[in-house]
């Protein structure tokens, strides 16, 4: 069974590129290369094993990133280096990454506006009691897709780690909608935040890949929120409305 997807969380490649480096607290006139390749490729393999539809204009950066990766680690032999002075090879993606980040910069600016703005009514007020539903409709998440994406991607090489030489696997198909009816039911049930990893306790890979889509689904629906204290630390999840009462 195949799980055919196309979501528009992934806002493309320089988005997943400064997010890297915003988490990874890396300079970006200075970027090391090797690393945020690395990095950008394991990214790129979790979406594949997510088997999302990816924009080929991802697989261009990963090839693009490796183009500059090779360059950086050539050897300079003393005779080239008397030469005329070369550009670095990384200028030009530093450049695109700048006037990027002054783009999303400034289309934040515009949303938060937007957001103030819409508080404001031209009219007598309404009885809204019907809506009251204890907390604001859109939640600010402290996480990203991307954080979930690391996440994801840790746990499936756990779980291949772990796994056995041999298995017998009873298949279970479930839709996406399903699973999401699942996931909803044991965070309601525990009244509790839950380790991001304990809504993937078993099944085999086709399962763990409809888990993280329904998550991204309940999400998109504002029926759970996903918290992180601080970078890279253990992601947790809670239905809205549910009291953090359990253990960490």
């Amino acid at each position: 069974m195949q799980y055919n997807v196309k979501t528009e969380v992934f806002e493309g490649p320089l988005d997943l590129l400064l997010h890297l480096i915003q988490r990874l607290e890396i300079d970006i006139y200075d970027i090391p290369v090797a690393e945020i390749t690395e990095q950008y490729l394991l990214f790129i393999h979790a979406m594949k094993e997510l088997e999302l539809d990816l924009a080929s204009e991802y697989l261009v950066m990963a090839a693009t990133l490796l183009a500059i990766k090779s360059k950086t680690l050539l050897p300079v032999h003393e005779e080239e280096a008397d030469e005329a002075w070369e550009e670095d090879p990384r200028e030009e993606l530093i450049e695109q990454l700048v006037e990027y980040k002054k783009f999303k910069e400034a289309a934040k600016k515009l949303q938060d506006r937007e957001r103030e703005r819409g508080q404001f009514f031209t009219k007598a007020p309404s009885d809204l009691t019907a809506f009251d539903h204890g907390e604001a409709a859109v939640s600010e998440l402290n996480v990203t897709v991307y954080d979930m994406l690391g996440a994801f991607h840790k746990l499936l090489r756990r779980k291949k780690l772990k796994q056995p030489y041999t298995a017998v696997i009873a298949r279970r198909d479930i839709s996406i909608e399903g699973r999401m009816d699942e996931i909803l039911s044991q965070l309601k049930q525990s009244q509790k935040r839950l380790r991001f990893e304990e809504l993937f306790a078993a099944g085999d890979r086709e399962l763990l890949v409809v888990s993280f889509l329904a998550i991204l689904e309940l999400i998109k629906n504002n029926q759970i929120v996903v918290e992180q204290q601080d970078n890279f630390s253990e992601l947790y999840v809670r239905a809205k409305g549910e009291a953090d009462h359990g253990n960490h």
